[in-house]
């Protein structure tokens, strides 16, 4: 054995004090492996303070392998010894999720997870460790029992107290006490909160800033202030405080308090994102689903969605469903796969995605596997179960959806007269849907006597809400006199309202009022306009009418080759009369067909 060794061991065994001190000045210069064998013999002679550095040792990894298991069981003998720094730390590592299996060593702590666990997450156990080195006059301890009394579980919550022990370690000139005086008096005194606020912001301390911002954002002890909303959460950003990246990320998107700047504003909401912050994941992809980040990219949309969703964001699986649907940020459209993430949706909370699966499904848009066809059905039927509970629970929206499955047959037999009356329950609870549907079901006498007067007032109703559906079909009903008096010059009026929705039949209405025969002048370029927008988007009529349109210069312009070219897509679509126009056309020169495209 080395003299150094013999050294130490003499030393500890003479003078333990002395030896404490040199085993750490070991450990400070580096000797790791000299200083944490002179500290395990004077941890195991009952030494607290050598206990508490061994226990660091482990946490650490300084001197032998880490082992927070090992630590802890260090820390909690030094702790029941009174040591407050080891009843400090015990606490803090029973407040936070720590992985398991470290090393083979047994976890001895009550409520281990077995061998080589950390010990299990105990806030009230951890509130009276922390309790019992705040009574040992530790001001950091006495700032996070402030805290923990004020914020933490039910059963160790006391206001009262929690002001005491903040204070006492505000008191001392410690920010997190402040902070804690601050946290503690928000509901009973907001403009205290804000001065013993302030105070911790003054120190330096992010989640004081970050609690400030929140105040002058909502006026909660004053008056709004989004200048001094954003500098607070620009502050607590730049320290990582996640909250405060997410909401300084959002100030920067709005405007608010700061100038607008959309590129700085992904950067922080991408950050509080990454840490998981779910809200933040999800505006990320809507900046770029929308085109509006710096580097916009569907892919980069569907990742930032799907962490949102994967975190259990609503509104994140419905976006993953859209996308999905639409085939966007993936290399084709997945019915499957939009159909699952609106379960997910649903499961989340979403009522309203159970009415977009059953649309999924009742499309078979999502094909089941071969032998999958009872599961389908099964899904189905569910479905159909829980819209029949909600619509007898007297909710308006399922009274909806349970008549649409009695009306199309999904997961129940078809029973047009129960849809009717369902419909009709949910129309008269202002569905604007429904109105539409059961305006529907009035003019074709489903499950119902027809009825076109009514039809008309109830598809009426879901227009006058924006539905453009029913403006188009109120439109077409204006034009036949349909359940009342004709009315062109209002059928135009609707037309127009949904064409702005994108529209396509409303657009080719707009181009036949407009091309004449109807009580509105004829404007014949407008017509072609209406015709171009709605053609461009496949409707073949359209596409006939553009045809005639640039082949006979009905609107002073004529445009042979652009003529042929949207007749042959019409008769692609089936348009018999496409053929005869285009044989009315004068010869093509050659090749010139394969050198013009339909504008």
């Amino acid at each position: 054995m080395k003299i150094s060794r013999l050294f130490d061991r003499f030393f500890t065994g003479i003078a333990p004090e002395a030896a404490y001190a040199r085993a750490c000045h070991l450990l400070e210069r580096g000797e790791h492996a000299r200083g944490f064998a002179m500290l395990g013999q004077m941890a195991r002679d009952g030494m607290p303070q050598a206990q508490f550095r061994v226990a660091q040792a482990y946490l650490d990894g300084t001197g032998t392998p880490l082992s927070v298991s090992e630590g802890a069981r260090w820390l909690q003998h030094a702790a029941e010894a009174g040591h407050a720094q080891s009843c400090f730390t015990l606490g803090v590592l029973m407040l936070l999720d720590i992985p398991c299996a470290d090393d083979p060593a047994a976890a001895v702590l009550p409520g281990a997870n077995g061998p080589g666990a950390a010990p299990a997450r105990d806030p009230v156990t951890a509130t009276r460790w922390v309790g019992r080195a705040a009574e040992e006059g530790m001001v950091e301890a006495q700032a996070l029992y402030g805290y923990l009394l004020a914020n933490g579980p039910e059963e160790v919550r006391d206001g009262a107290a929690a002001q005491h022990w903040s204070s006492m370690a505000a008191g001392a000139g410690c920010a997190q006490g402040y902070l804690g005086l601050g946290l503690a008096r928000l509901e009973t005194d907001a403009a205290a909160a804000m001065t013993a606020l302030r105070h911790a912001a003054q120190e330096g301390l992010g989640s004081a800033c970050y609690v400030l911002g929140m105040l002058h954002e909502s006026g909660r002890g004053g008056e709004v202030d989004l200048v001094a909303a954003a500098r607070m959460y620009a502050i607590a950003a730049e320290q990582d405080i996640r909250p405060a990246c997410a909401r300084y990320g959002m100030a920067l998107l709005r405007g608010r308090g700061v100038a607008r700047d959309i590129m700085r504003a992904e950067t922080w909401l991408r950050r509080a994102g990454l840490r998981g912050d779910l809200e933040a994941a999800l505006v990320v992809g809507d900046l770029h689903a929308r085109g509006l980040a710096e580097m916009a990219s569907d892919h980069e949309a569907v990742s930032w969605y799907r962490r949102a969703a994967m975190g259990g964001h609503a509104d994140g699986c419905r976006m993953m469903a859209l996308m999905c649907m639409a085939g966007r940020g993936i290399p084709a459209p997945d019915p499957h796969a939009a159909a699952h993430w609106l379960r997910q949706a649903a499961a989340c909370g979403d009522d309203a995605a159970l009415t977009d699966l059953a649309a999924i499904l009742s499309r078979n848009a999502e094909p089941p596997a071969p032998d999958d066809d009872a599961r389908a059905g099964t899904e189905q039927r569910a479905l159909a179960d829980g819209f029949a509970h909600a619509a007898r629970n007297g909710d308006p929206v399922g009274a909806f959806n349970y008549a649409k499955c009695l009306l199309d047959g999904f997961g129940r037999t078809p029973d047009p007269a129960q849809a009717a009356r369902w419909m009709h329950e949910a129309a008269r609870a202002g569905v604007v849907n429904a109105q539409y549907w059961y305006g529907r079901m009035l003019l074709r006498g489903q499950g119902i006597p027809a009825d076109p007067a009514t039809a008309r007032q109830w598809i009426d109703d879901a227009a006058r809400s924006g539905m453009a559906d029913a403006q188009v079909a109120a439109a077409q009903m204006r034009i036949t006199g349909l359940g009342g008096p004709r009315d062109h010059a209002g059928a135009l009026s609707l037309y127009h309202l949904a064409a702005r929705q994108d529209h396509v039949d409303a657009m080719f209405s707009l181009g036949a009022m407009y091309g004449g025969g109807h009580d509105v002048p004829p404007d014949r370029q407008q017509a072609q306009q209406w015709f171009e927008k709605a053609a461009g988007r496949d409707n073949a009529l359209a596409q006939l009418m553009m045809g005639r349109y640039l082949g006979r210069g009905l609107a002073g312009v004529t445009d042979i080759a652009a003529a042929r070219a949207w007749l042959h897509r019409a008769q692609a679509q089936g348009v018999t009369q496409a053929g005869e126009e285009l044989a009315r056309l004068p010869p093509d020169p050659v090749g010139a067909e394969g050198m013009h495209a339909a504008r």
